[in-house]
């Protein structure tokens, strides 16, 4: 009985001990698992070659911004859906983006609840997909964004401090763009705003030039906020074209890059030669593309819209350090991943462009179709249901992102 008793007690020690081997060594799965989920925030670094060339980095490593705007709204609904919550259609999205090399989406705002925007973030990252985030600094404020209005200018500088701080320690997130084109008011004919001293000036390009160094200062002083909260991250001027960056060069010298928009058709000019003298910063156009509608023949036209967004891919990869030493883009965003069939769900066009020139010739010359720029449209399957179809220019893009020394012109 005590020989028993004995290897009893021997095996209970025997089991204790094992069962302290066991808890060590779950604890150490679960720390170690723990480290696989806790990832840091993304470094993102503007840095600067001895040609005077721009180069983006994430974490060390070159980057060549190849995005999409994402506002993934489907048919039937208007601009209140909220996508943010549809994080299956969001992950779809993300995988169908990076098969085909595009490496980040652009948000011209965040959810109204940041933690939404976050999951968002998230399930874009874990499939490969980095985040340029936006805020359009009360430009669709209404009846008017008041620029000149200190309380006004506090209240939007706290909600982008607000968005920043919430999101800034995601890994997915690599800038920040403030505005999108917001300089388009200073001429009254978008979102007209002034104050009693502006309009006391009567020369109307002195006008525009005061509006100018009124928005600029703002913006400015908000960049320069983000960074006493964020150094990670470089804060872009979202701007529409080259229109006044001769007065944000004066008022804007916090900013790390220019967020430019344009629609120049095939390619994009002398702009980033232009840029050098205007505003020497490295350049992310941040709006650029085709739609696939053509509005003369009343056709959709997918070849047009590949081939222009090869030619504007092409143009944009030839300025960037990649191609040229002495490059200044940093990449660019297509407008956009999907129709925006919430707007008027029609093909009338909305607008006019005479660098489009394949369906110039509508009636009125509006060519340009607002719910036709994607570069995948919305068709319904077998069940009635509306999916992803990618268009030509999708295909056509992967090939380019696959090699792009293949088109170009190297002589």
């Amino acid at each position: 009985m005590c020989y028993l008793f004995l290897i009893q007690k021997n095996n209970m020690n025997i089991l204790k001990r094992r069962k302290n081997v066991i808890s060590i060594l779950t604890l150490c799965s679960i720390l170690y698992a723990l480290c696989l989920f806790t990832v840091e925030a993304a470094e993102t670094k503007i840095e600067t070659n001895e040609q005077g060339g721009y180069q983006l980095t994430v974490d060390g490593e070159p980057f060549l911004v190849k995005g999409v705007v994402y506002h993934p709204i489907p048919p039937g609904y208007d601009y209140t859906y909220n996508f943010w919550q549809d994080l299956e259609a969001v992950s779809r999205d993300a995988k169908l983006m990076r098969e085909a090399g595009f490496n980040a989406v652009r948000f011209y705002a965040s959810s109204a609840d940041n933690e939404h925007t976050k999951k968002v973030i998230q399930t874009l990252y874990e499939n490969g997909i980095y985040t340029v985030m936006g805020h359009w600094l009360g430009f669709w404020n209404y009846p008017a964004p008041f620029y000149c209005d200190a309380g006004f200018q506090e209240e939007v500088k706290q909600d982008v401090l607000r968005m920043v701080k919430a999101l800034k320690d995601e890994p997915g997130v690599i800038m920040w763009i403030l505005g999108n084109e917001n300089n388009y008011s200073f001429s009254g004919k978008v979102n007209p705003w002034s104050c009693p001293e502006i309009d006391r000036v009567e020369d109307p390009c002195r006008k525009i030039s005061e509006k100018a160094g009124v928005y600029y200062s703002f913006v400015n002083d908000i960049a320069a906020e983000i960074k006493k909260n964020d150094s990670g991250h470089p804060v872009g001027l979202g701007n529409g074209e080259l229109i006044t960056l001769d007065i944000a060069k004066e008022n804007a010298k916090d900013l790390d890059f220019l967020a430019l928009i344009f629609y120049r058709g095939k390619g994009f000019g002398n702009i980033f030669n232009s840029v050098r003298y205007i505003f020497d910063k490295p350049v992310l156009i941040s709006e650029m593309g085709s739609d696939a509608y053509n509005a003369y023949s009343k056709k959709e036209a997918q070849a047009e819209q590949a081939e222009f967004l090869l030619s504007q891919w092409t143009d944009v990869y030839e300025n960037t350090v990649r191609a040229d030493q002495e490059g200044n883009c940093l990449g660019a965003i297509i407008f956009e991943w999907n129709d925006e069939w919430w707007k008027y769900h029609d093909t009338l066009g909305t607008w006019s462009n005479g660098a489009y020139y394949f369906d110039i010739k509508a009636a009125r010359n509006l060519n340009m179709n607002e719910e036709w720029f994607g570069i995948v449209a919305f068709e319904k399957n077998d069940e009635g249901q509306y999916v992803k179809a990618p268009r030509k220019a999708y295909y056509v893009l992967r090939e380019f992102f696959g090699n792009p020394e293949k088109f170009i012109d190297n002589e």
